[in-house]
């Protein structure tokens, strides 16, 4: 069995200057703290992070923003970190604001391998503007293109040595869409358990999907 279980540095070490990663959480909440520790500590830039929301100053994927290491910002809101609207409307980082479930529908649309969607959010808004549209049945849609990512960073309450993963409540949020929509999956893992501690039906995320495991003591 190859073993997957890797440091919080070296897990680091496979986000390299330029890549897009998608970053699990919603408010922090199911985020990789360690693994952002980590990531700001070696100081990688011109990112582009795809995420739910850009977290807290001191929190999340936050930490990455006041350290000024994303050109671009994929998220449905960023309100709850003032750094995130500063460098918007400086211009120095490119934000791009998607509805909530257009962005789960995105991530979604990347990890199974499907060409896009047609969704009736942003209709008669300025979201339709250059966009390809269509009329299904009566009604106007809007065309969005899948994302994927070139890392996919994720937060698991207990995950088994094969990647397996369960998730606490609601730290489930982004990160099992995530898992399937990224080149190399990484996931930070709470505890680490080993194969056949977790019960087949209690899986939240399959560890196929998962290239390696950080555990929350490493």
């Amino acid at each position: 069995m190859i073993d997957k279980i890797i440091s919080v540095n070296e897990a680091a070490e496979k986000v390299q200057d330029g890549m897009t990663i998608m970053v699990g959480g919603f408010l922090a909440n199911g985020t990789p703290e360690k693994l952002i520790g980590a990531l700001v500590s070696r100081n990688v830039k011109n990112l582009t992070l795809i995420c739910n929301d850009t977290g807290f100053p001191d929190r999340g994927v936050g930490k990455m923003v006041v350290n000024k290491q994303f050109k671009k910002i994929i998220a449905s809101h960023v309100g709850t970190n003032p750094e995130t609207a500063n460098q918007m409307n400086s211009g120095e980082t490119e934000v791009d604001l998607i509805p909530q479930g257009t962005l789960a529908e995105k991530v979604r649309c990347g990890g199974n391998g499907l060409g896009g969607f047609y969704t009736p959010t942003g209709i008669g808004t300025e979201a339709e503007a250059g966009r390809e549209k269509k009329i299904i049945d009566g009604k106007e849609y809007i065309l969005e293109s899948p994302l994927r990512a070139n890392v996919a960073l994720l937060k698991a309450s207990v995950v088994d040595k094969k990647g397996n993963m369960i998730f606490n409540k609601t730290m489930k949020n982004f990160n099992p869409i995530m898992a399937t929509a990224a080149d190399v999956v990484i996931v930070e893992a709470d505890k680490i358990v080993e194969i056949g501690e977790i019960e087949p039906e209690h899986v939240m995320c399959s560890g196929i999907f998962v290239d390696y495991i950080v555990g929350g003591d490493m």
